[in-house]
């Protein structure tokens, strides 16, 4: 039997080989292009294709339904049959599972279902590489060395079942992260984006903006621990409300496990958690940061279920002008708590109405600190949701509206729904990159803010 080669027939083909009372199947079809860079310098480039199948049994029984889900990679035709029994034989060996809901159906079918799926390849890179290679010449002429990597991914995701949904996905997701160095390696500065297809990147930009921290970085200053008015820029304020988000199960803030738990019982919608007009927000459509309009599910958790594989996802406003609107649910966890059904989605979103740059924002500073980024952070209280981790890559000392030095670095420790309650200032939205987050969250558009008592707990010696 030759390979079977088209995705949506690899998807027919393990629903018909199906004998379990239900099946769900995930076919996605990877390729990504990478740049990485050195000192100035090209050093490796590359462009890979790969293939993974997940297959879903549900098994009805007395005691309810059971699920068993097996991925592999690499699938032909000679391995569909063994891997769809491998999940049957997975589901009938589990117990009755605990989030078992109906199938999703009535879902209207991809036009493109049946279509190739989508690849990127270096020619992403045909203006950027360029511009990059003369934003190299102007680093070495200001005595600056540039490292880092550009990469581009491109997932077409096809979801078939048993009960007639047919839906497919392609998202691309870009990053790119640029460091720059004093030759004594004595001064780092980093910047950050996220893009769908490096239209919207511009080294020659970046570079400048590095070189400026660089500048700023000629002058140290040490500081002790404590507590300093902050301006976080928008990569940091992604990277502490993404977890935020992640920590939002409705079902654990009801059980009264989490920060959104409401003292007594019950949760916290409908409180206030901040006194600025902020929205945070999840919409499939945002322009610029698209992400998949239904659920893809390749296993089950607190916050996700296989069940509800092509489930639509509408645009959901978790916190709305400043108070806690949804948390998330699945079918099964809406069904026990009685809260709406809220899905998590692919992208992050704040809107605060403020139109300030974040270099205005410095500019009508006092005496404050300004981020550049933050790393390594780990949850101490999920309670409170009391986070801690690390400034890197420069944090600077702000007087009288001008950046004079750049400090030692910092462990900080806060609560991200406190921040919200403490924020004073919300910059512009802007298309930003979590630095923290990447490998796993790249679609996020946040403001800066502006936090009148951030808590830098220790001095750090983190870079």
């Amino acid at each position: 039997m030759s390979p079977v080669s088209k995705p949506h027939e690899i998807v027919e083909r393990a629903l018909d080989l199906s004998t379990a009372d239900g099946c769900v199947v995930i076919a996605d079809e990877h390729s990504s292009a990478n740049l990485r860079w050195a000192g100035n310098a090209l050093t490796t480039n590359g462009v890979t294709r790969g293939r993974t199948l997940t297959v879903i049994a549900t098994v009805d029984g007395a005691q309810g339904t059971a699920s068993g889900v097996v991925t592999r990679s690499a699938v032909t035709a000679e391995d569909l049959e063994p891997l769809v029994r491998a999940a049957e034989a997975a589901a009938r060996t589990a117990g009755a599972a605990e989030d078992a809901q109906p199938l999703v159906t009535g879902v209207p079918v991809s036009g493109d279902f049946t279509d190739a799926p989508a690849e990127t390849s270096s020619a992403v890179f045909t203006d950027f590489a360029p511009a990059l290679g003369e934003a190299f010449a102007r680093a070495r002429s200001g005595g600056r060395e540039l490292y880092g990597f550009a990469n581009h991914e491109l997932t077409s995701t096809y979801l078939g079942t048993s009960t007639g949904v047919r839906l497919r996905h392609d998202q691309p997701n870009g990053t790119l992260e640029l460091n720059a160095k004093s030759p004594d390696r004595s001064r780092s500065a980093w910047a950050g984006r996220s893009t769908r297809d490096f239209k919207d990147v511009d080294p020659a930009a970046l570079d400048g903006e590095l070189a400026t921290r660089l500048g700023w970085a000629e002058r140290r200053i040490d500081l002790p621990a404590g507590r300093y008015e902050t301006l976080l820029p928008p990569t940091a304020v992604a990277d502490l409300l993404i977890y935020q988000l992640w920590s939002s199960s409705g079902r654990d803030a009801v059980e009264g496990r989490t920060v959104f738990s409401k003292p007594g019982g019950g949760t916290r919608i409908g409180e206030s958690l901040s006194g600025l007009p902020l929205t945070l927000r999840s919409d499939p459509d945002e322009p610029g940061l698209e992400s998949a309009p239904f659920v893809i599910a390749h296993s089950s958790g607190d916050d996700a279920s296989v069940f509800d594989n092509g489930l639509p996802l509408p645009a959901t406003e978790w916190v709305r002008e400043g108070t806690l609107n949804r948390l998330i649910t699945t079918r099964h966890s809406a069904g026990l708590t009685g809260l709406p059904v809220s899905p998590a989605a692919g992208n992050l979103i704040m809107d605060a109405g403020g139109e300030r740059s974040l270099e205005e924002m410095v500019a009508s500073t006092g005496r404050g600190l300004l981020l550049t980024c933050l790393w390594y952070i780990r949850e101490v209280d999920p309670a409170t949701l009391l986070l801690t981790g690390l400034t890197r890559d420069g944090v600077y000392l702000v007087e009288n509206g001008e950046v004079v030095g750049e400090v030692n670095n910092f462990r900080f420790n806060e609560s991200p729904v406190d921040l919200l309650s403490r924020a004073v200032e919300a910059g512009r939205t802007e298309k930003t990159l979590p630095r923290e987050w990447s490998d796993w969250f790249t679609r996020a558009a946040m403001p800066a803010l502006r936090i009148p008592d951030f808590n830098m707990s220790s001095v750090s010696q983190g870079v």
